[in-house]
């Protein structure tokens, strides 16, 4: 009996060491900066938001339409500039690095990239009255409350999630993630307040992004706002591959 004991307090205290672990390291798990880059010939900016400096790939149009994107949470945003700008011609681009990532300083958490997003929207408006924001995977947690807290004229959502609590959980089932986790983008409460019409762009064999977890999202608009194109074969990471990506979201962002 007391070997029992002694055993199920060492499981126990195990258990409780992994949750420690993963509320500790969370941050670290949720963003994996990369590196500067300098693509030839790209343009970039730098744009102060709170004690960061957020380094933001442009590609200027004339023209009143401008689509600032949010990218994956390992994801090099300029390596989007060639296919963004062929595919979404009559905007102009602003490819957002968060903080920590590519050349941006500072230390990435939800409240912060959120507040570089209202910064970033806040620059932009004075220039352009026609904002659109675009967000993949991590990012649609940035871009759905962007879209809730300002006036946004359409709202791509790739790989979106109602929750990166939801996910985790998904991943973790074992663990409370629910009550470990302090970044939680929680889209889903706040899809109610955007205003925008959304288009979903969802990979019917996501391996990170759970199918459910997406359509979760989705089923948080009003039917009527959101347009969905399922990318029938794809993964998380490749629906680059897929024409129908980047063609939907161009058609999306230039219908009137």
């Amino acid at each position: 009996m007391r070997s029992l004991l002694i055993l199920a307090l060492l499981v126990a205290t195990a258990y409780l060491s992994l949750c420690a672990w993963l509320y500790v390291t969370q941050r670290s798990q949720i963003y994996f900066a990369i590196q500067e880059a300098n693509p030839p010939g790209a343009q970039s900016i730098r744009l102060a938001s709170g004690d960061s400096i957020l380094k933001i790939w442009v590609v200027e149009r004339p023209g009143p339409r401008v689509l600032v994107y949010f990218g994956g949470n390992a994801e090099d945003v300029s390596a989007n500039l060639p296919t963004f700008a062929s595919a979404i011609p009559d905007h102009s681009l602003y490819l957002v690095n968060y903080r920590g990532y590519g050349g941006s300083t500072g230390t990435p958490s939800e409240s912060a990239l959120v507040a570089d997003a209202f910064a970033v929207y806040d620059h932009l408006h004075a220039r352009y009255p026609d904002i659109s924001v675009m967000g993949r995977s991590l990012g649609t947690g940035v871009a759905v409350q962007l879209a809730a807290a300002r006036e946004v004229r359409r709202l791509v959502l790739v790989t979106p999630y109602d929750s990166l609590a939801n996910v985790a959980g998904a991943h973790f089932p074992m663990f409370p993630v629910a009550f470990l986790m302090r970044d939680r983008y929680d889209s889903a409460s706040h899809a109610r307040a955007v205003g925008a019409p959304v288009l979903a762009v969802i990979a019917s064999d996501d391996e990170i992004i759970p199918r459910a977890n997406s359509e979760a999202l989705v089923n948080s608009f009003p039917q009527s706002q959101v347009r969905v194109t399922l990318l029938e074969g794809a993964t998380h990471n490749s629906i680059d591959l897929y024409p129908a990506y980047l063609r939907d979201v161009g058609d999306f962002l230039t219908a009137d």
